[in-house]
Formats: structure tokens, C-alpha cells, sequence
């Protein structure tokens, strides 16, 4: 008698599971079964590993409880079929989707990181703040393929109903964030996933698809910038820092970051037919940009001695804008300003000139006119303000 050929038994790739909780409610999760074999589409024996959805089904005592729990369970199968997709895709050679696994929340704290290297501490603050609320409203996992549309859509919900914290992360009752903080959390986010656009990590960029502004509206910021009359007191009021003044006069007449100075080297400074300009990719934009200095910027900047061309032309210390407060204090200005405001100066101080939008623009590094427009506004109220002084002159 022939033996009889033994039928072996196909999984599924990805099954649908349930874990009850000690609340009554049951978690629900996905099972992965990641065999080497694939026959007919589908995958024989192989390692297992799990994803936690943090969708959960509750008891259902009305008939909104079963409802609520038919659309959770329509999600979940939703999510099911796409990782199914996915792993199929894998193991036909179709894509890699490995990029597309990376963590969101281990990305933007590994930025936060850089920023802070970088001596950005108030950015590197506000990407930590971002994380808590992304921790906060989807847990410790969140993978890119699975910011969508809708993803973006529910976490600006969240964020406009998000309790406030204090500087220690404890959740304050009864405040809500501002709506600058949402515009701002957001703004994180939306570079995180821009950025992970262009390396790679995912192929589809959904905040194209998301129109923010028709959910929050953005309240017009302030771009505190210095007049000249404040200038020229500031050059001629002394500084306990040399170094510090030295950076924010010339980030004043050259438009050039804190984080750009930071990483400034004589090597990308460039000299031709007697003119000097800074050849660099700029820290925050990943852009290059070719900036020509003027003789009033040139004059803040240290003497070279024998530095090396790899050497830093700036040494800076790294929370430097502890120490503008006392120098603007010790020059009669009142008014706040952080190192940023050196370069809202720049901009306002060309426009002020003569400078064309357009060329302003190219100098400060902006990709778009569009992000120059702003302080166009300000020239323009400015110019209202002049017009308004022969109000009643002739009364």
C-alpha cells in the first residue's frame, strides 16, 4: 500500500487575536507567522511574532457597546488585511517595507538629540514634547507606515483637547495646550515625516494630504527683530561673553542660524574677486546655501590665528541665550529676544534697505518666497505707521 502523502496545513500570515484584561475589556492584537516557506501564497511553520493595536473591545451591555465594538473589530480587520499585503510583498521581493517599520517615536527623539548637540535646546525640547504626546495618545510603538491621513487627522483632534504639562511632563487638569502649542507639535511632526520622506523611509508623504490649517487656524506669531537704532546700541555696550556678542551681531548682518554658526568651519569660508561668502548645507533645511558676507559681518568675526581650516570659527557655549538677557538689559532694551532674533534683524534690516522679497529670501535660505512674505508684512506695517505720523499735522 502506498503511503500516503502527508498534507501539511497553511496559516494564515497574520491572524487577529484577543488577550482578556483584568477590566473586562480585551486587547487586540495581531499574530505574525513569518516561515521561510511560502507555498501558494501562503506561509508554512516559521517564528511568530506579535503587534499590539491598542484597540480594545469592551462588554457590551447596550447596543452602542456592540456597535462601538463591530467599528473596533472593522479596524482591526482593516489593519490585518494591510499587514497581510505587506508581508506577502515582502516575501515575494515586491518591496521592503523594514523602512517603513521604523518607530516614529525612536526617529523624532534621535532628533531631538541632534537639535540639542546642536545647542537648539528650545527645539530639542519642544520634539521631546511631541514624543509625550505621541506617547501619549497611540503608545510606545508607532510605526510610519502607519501615519496616514486619518492618523494626522486624529492626532490634531487629540492634541486640541490634550491637557496641559508641566516643565516635568506632569499632566495639569483643567488647561488645555494652547493653540500655539498645537500649530507647533504638529510642526514637529510634519518635519519628522518630511524629512523620513526624503531618506527613504516611506514612499508616500501624507502631510500632503492632510490640510491642517482647515482644522487650526494659526494665530499670527510675533518675530520679535531688533531696529538699528538697538543695534548700534547693542555694538557699543559691552558683553561679559566677547564671543557671544561676536556670533548674534553677525548672525544680525548675515542672516545665518545658531545652529549654522554653531558648525561654521574657516574651511567654508570662500574667497573670490575680493569678496568672502560661506559655502555650507544648512543644519536645519539639509539645503545648501551660498551666502555672501559684508564687510560689517566680516568685522564680528574672531581672528583666525593659527586655527586649522577644519577648526570651529565660533566656540559657543551651549545655552547661549542665557547670556543675551544681562547684555540687552546692560543696553536699555527691554524688550525679549532670543539668538533667532538676530536673523528676524537680518531680514527685516534688508527689506528695510531696499532688498528685493526675492533676493531676502535667497539669503536667509528659505525655500519658498512664500516663508519671506512674513516679514514683508512687517515693512508694510511700518510703512503704515510713518504714513499715520502726518495725521493731524495741518489741524
Amino acid at each position: 500500500m502506498a503511503k500516503q502523502k502527508q498534507t501539511v496545513k497553511l496559516k494564515e500570515p497574520v491572524r487577529i487575536r484577543f488577550k482578556q484584561l483584568s477590566n473586562g475589556n480585551q486587547s487586540i492584537y495581531l499574530e505574525y507567522y513569518t516561515g521561510d516557506v511560502i507555498r501558494k501564497e501562503n506561509y508554512v511553520g516559521g517564528k511568530r511574532k506579535y503587534e499590539f493595536l491598542k484597540l480594545y473591545l469592551i462588554p457590551e451591555r447596550t447596543r452602542e457597546d456592540k456597535a462601538k465594538n463591530e467599528a473596533t473589530l472593522a479596524l482591526a480587520k482593516a489593519i490585518q488585511s494591510r499587514r497581510i499585503v505587506e508581508v506577502q510583498n515582502d516575501a515575494h521581493g515586491f518591496q521592503n517595507t523594514n523602512k517603513s517599520r521604523v518607530n516614529l517615536l525612536d526617529y523624532l527623539e534621535n532628533i531631538g538629540k541632534q537639535s540639542a548637540e546642536q545647542g537648539s535646546r528650545n527645539y530639542a525640547r519642544t520634539v521631546l514634547n511631541t514624543v509625550r504626546a505621541l506617547r501619549l495618545f497611540r503608545g510606545d510603538y508607532i510605526a510610519f507606515r502607519d501615519v496616514d491621513k486619518e492618523f494626522l487627522s486624529e492626532f490634531t483632534d487629540y492634541l486640541r483637547q490634550m491637557p496641559k504639562a508641566s516643565k516635568y511632563g506632569v499632566l495639569k487638569t483643567g488647561g488645555r495646550l494652547s493653540n500655539n502649542s498645537v500649530v507647533s507639535y504638529y510642526g514637529t511632526l510634519r518635519t519628522a515625516i518630511n524629512r523620513a520622506y526624503k531618506e527613504g523611509i516611506i514612499t508616500v508623504n501624507p502631510t500632503k494630504e492632510f490640510d491642517f490649517a482647515s482644522k487650526v487656524r494659526q494665530a499670527p506669531r510675533r518675530r520679535e527683530y531688533l531696529t538699528l537704532d538697538e543695534l548700534k546700541t547693542l555694538i557699543n555696550t559691552e558683553c561679559r561673553h566677547e564671543i557671544v556678542k561676536r556670533a548674534f551681531l553677525f548672525s544680525c548682518l548675515c542672516g545665518l542660524r545658531v545652529s549654522d554658526i554653531r558648525k561654521l568651519r574657516w574651511c567654508d569660508l570662500q574667497r573670490s574677486s575680493g569678496r568672502v561668502r560661506i559655502e555650507i548645507t544648512m543644519q536645519k533645511t539639509k539645503e545648501p546655501i551660498y551666502l555672501p558676507l559684508s564687510n560689517e559681518a566680516l568685522k564680528w568675526m574672531p581672528e583666525r590665528e593659527d586655527k586649522a581650516a577644519d577648526d570651529h570659527v565660533f566656540s559657543l557655549p551651549s545655552n547661549i541665550n542665557q547670556y543675551l538677557k544681562p547684555w540687552a538689559e546692560a543696553a536699555g532694551i527691554t524688550k525679549r529676544f532670543t539668538f533667532h532674533t538676530a536673523r528676524h534683524t537680518f531680514a527685516t534690516m534688508m527689506l528695510t534697505l531696499g532688498a528685493d522679497l526675492y533676493t531676502v529670501s535667497k539669503l536667509l535660505g528659505h525655500t519658498s518666497v512664500r516663508m519671506t512674505q512674513v516679514y514683508a508684512k512687517i515693512i508694510n506695517q511700518k510703512k503704515d505707521e510713518a504714513v499715520n505720523l502726518v495725521n493731524g499735522l495741518f489741524d
